[in-house]
């Protein structure tokens, strides 16, 4: 990807993760990336649309990275650092900030602007299987590996909304313990 396009997808990710996507124009975010105009339009003829779904693609693979790289180390290990992620990004930005993923899934799109939905319901799947996959590796059966890995996700992404609202971590380290021991629970029974 060329530079200025990479800087217009992270910066499109950036704003979207803080403002929605219905709320940032294609100006806006050509602005917040440091890019010329014509620059969005040349990279992105689709406009709005391609652009939120290659932001929403990029941070769904750049969470998934993490989630890989850390579900390395065992299930528990990977859910700590996928609660620490999303803590430090919402202290990190004074709860401005919380995922694009979910900002976009949530906005009111129509029909045939989808591709963004989709994109996101792409990167929610994605980090499910990721977590259900490393549970299964670690003992837990297929069933409850994706209920499991859904509760994950579903749990984590509230819960920084959350604490967005109320510019605080208290969902966040609320769902902490409560889901390491879930995760411990699924893996020790075979």
């Amino acid at each position: 990807m060329a530079e200025s396009r990479e800087k217009l997808v992270a910066g499109a990710a950036d704003m979207i993760r803080r403002r929605g996507l219905n709320a940032t124009s294609v100006r806006e975010l050509a602005k917040h990336a440091h890019a010329p105009l014509g620059s969005t339009y040349h990279y992105f003829p689709g406009g709005k649309t391609q652009l939120a779904t290659e932001a929403v693609t990029f941070a769904g693979d750049l969470t998934a990275a993490i989630l890989t790289r850390e579900l390395a180390d065992g299930s528990v290990e990977g859910l700590r650092a996928f609660l620490g992620m999303w803590r430090k990004i919402v202290v990190d930005t004074d709860f401005r900030a919380g995922c694009p993923v979910l900002a976009v899934s949530i906005e009111d799109l129509p029909e045939a602007d989808r591709a963004p939905h989709d994109a996101a319901a792409a990167a929610f799947a994605q980090w499910t299987g990721l977590l259900a996959a490393s549970l299964r590796e670690h003992g837990a059966d297929k069933a409850d590996a994706e209920h499991t890995a859904t509760l994950i996700v579903a749990a984590v992404e509230g819960s920084v909304a959350m604490c967005r609202a109320e510019r605080s971590t208290q969902a966040l380290d609320r769902i902490s313990a409560k889901l390491e021991t879930i995760v411990e629970a699924s893996i020790t029974h075979r």
